[in-house]
C-alpha cells in the first residue's frame, strides 16, 4: 500500500491538482479499466443484496425493538422458530451486527438535520409519550424513567438511527442492483458510467422524506414526522459519507485507546478510520467489524467477479482482502458521485469564477482523501 501520508507535502499538493483536473474532466477517483468496471459492479451487486438485508432488519428494530431492554431475537425480523435459532447458532446467517457498527458509528459522530432533530423539544415530547404508553402497566420502569431521565430517551434516538440508516441504505440497494442490471444489459461500460448512475440514484432520492413512526397499544406516535423536514440527501446521505466513509472509529486491537498511549485522536472530527481509509490485508481478523461485511457478500458474489478473482495467485485462499480491495474501489466511485452532486457548479465549467469555487471546494475533499487509499486503489 502507498501511503501518501508519509510522502512530502509538495507531492500531495500534486497529487490534489491532478485529481481536480481529473474531475473537471470528468473523470472519477478511480481510474478508468474493464478489470475496475468489472470488480465495481460486481462487488456493489453483492453489496445491494447485503444492504438490502441489512435495512429490512434496521427497520424492523427501529419499529418492533424499541424500548425492549433485551432484544434477544433482535435479528430474526419477527420470526423466531427453532430451526432458524439453529442456523444462527451455526453462524449460517447475515451479520446485522455491521449494520449495527455503522449505525452506533453514525450515531456517534452525529451531524445532519437528523442528528439536531433529536435533541430537538419536539421529539422529546413524542418520546415521552412513547414511553409513558409503554410502560402504563409497568410502575417499574416508569420509575427507573423518573430517576434516569436520559436513559430512555436516549435509546429512542438509537432507534431513531436505526430507522434513519435503514431507509438511506433501501434507496442506496436499489442504486446498486439496477446498476448490476444495466451492467448485465450492456450499458455500464465504464467507471465514469458507473459514478454517473450513483450521482442519478442520489439526486432522484435526494428529497425523500425520512420519517419515523411507531405503533404503542394501537396508536401511532410521529417520532420524525414529514413536517420535520429531514430529508434523504442531506440529513443521512452526507453523514453517513462524513461517518463511515472518513471518520469511522478505531478497531479494537489495532491500536491502543490507553490515553497516554495517544494512538487515538483526542477529537473525533480527525478521526480517520473511515473505509476510504482503512487497510484491507487485516480484513478477516477477528474483532474487525468489516470483516462482517466481507463474509456477507462473499455469498452473494456475482460468477463473474468470482471467477476474476479466481484467476488471482491465491485463488480464493484471500477471499476476503479481495472483496474488501473491490469494495473500497467502490466506495471511492459512490464518493465521486458525492462530490460531483455537492459541488456548488458543475464541475465541468467554462466561467472562470464559478471554477474557482468549485476548485477550492474540491481542494476541501482531497486534502482529506490524499491520505486515504486513493493512490493505492489506483496503483
Amino acid at each position: 500500500m502507498v501511503n501518501t501520508a508519509t510522502k512530502p507535502k509538495h507531492y500531495q499538493s500534486l497529487l490534489i491538482d491532478e485529481y481536480i483536473h481529473k474531475l473537471e474532466a470528468g473523470e472519477a477517483l478511480l481510474k478508468d479499466s474493464p478489470e475496475n468496471v468489472l470488480e465495481v459492479v460486481g462487488i456493489l451487486k453483492s453489496y445491494g443484496v447485503v444492504l438490502d438485508a441489512y435495512s429490512v432488519n434496521l427497520c424492523y428494530i427501529a419499529d418492533h425493538q424499541f424500548l425492549v431492554l433485551f432484544p434477544f431475537f433482535k435479528y430474526f425480523n419477527g420470526e423466531v422458530n427453532f430451526n432458524k435459532l439453529l442456523r444462527y447458532w451455526w453462524h449460517d446467517r447475515i451479520n446485522y451486527e455491521y449494520a449495527e457498527y455503522c449505525m452506533k458509528t453514525m450515531f456517534w459522530h452525529g451531524g445532519g438535520g437528523l442528528d439536531r432533530y433529536l435533541d430537538s423539544p419536539e421529539f422529546l415530547a413524542v418520546v415521552e409519550q412513547v414511553i409513558r404508553a409503554k410502560f402504563k402497566y409497568n410502575p417499574l420502569m416508569l420509575g427507573l424513567h423518573a430517576i434516569f431521565k436520559d436513559f430512555l430517551p436516549e435509546q429512542m434516538r438509537q432507534m431513531a438511527y436505526y430507522s434513519g440508516l435503514g431507509q438511506f441504505w433501501r434507496v442506496m440497494s436499489d442504486i446498486f442492483l439496477s446498476l448490476s442490471d444495466r451492467y448485465e444489459r450492456g450499458e455500464i461500460k465504464s467507471i465514469s458510467q458507473v459514478v454517473q448512475h450513483i450521482l442519478d440514484g442520489l439526486v432522484a432520492a435526494a428529497n425523500k422524506p425520512i420519517t419515523y413512526k411507531v405503533m404503542v397499544r394501537g396508536q401511532t406516535y410521529e417520532l420524525i414526522p414529514k413536517k420535520a423536514g429531514l430529508t434523504f440527501l442531506t440529513d443521512t446521505a452526507v453523514p453517513y459519507v462524513e461517518a463511515i466513509f472518513f471518520r469511522g472509529t478505531p478497531f479494537p486491537g489495532t491500536v491502543s485507546y490507553n490515553a497516554q498511549a495517544y494512538q487515538i485522536p483526542y477529537d473525533q472530527a480527525v478521526f480517520n478510520y473511515g473505509a476510504l481509509y482503512a487497510d484491507p490485508l487485516p480484513i478477516g481478523s477477528a474483532g474487525i467489524p468489516p470483516t462482517l461485511l466481507m463474509q456477507d457478500m462473499r455469498h452473494f458474489l456475482p460468477q463473474y467477479l468470482l471467477d476474476f478473482y479466481r484467476q488471482g495467485i491465491r485463488g480464493e485462499g484471500d477471499l476476503r482482502v479481495k472483496i474488501c480491495q473491490s469494495f473500497q474501489k467502490s466506495m471511492f466511485c459512490v464518493t465521486t458521485a458525492a462530490i460531483k452532486g455537492l459541488a456548488p457548479y458543475p464541475l465541468d465549467t467554462k466561467d472562470p469564477q464559478q471554477q474557482q469555487a468549485n476548485r477550492t471546494y474540491l481542494k476541501g475533499w482531497l486534502k482529506r482523501l490524499v491520505e486515504s487509499q486513493l493512490t493505492a486503489v489506483n496503483s
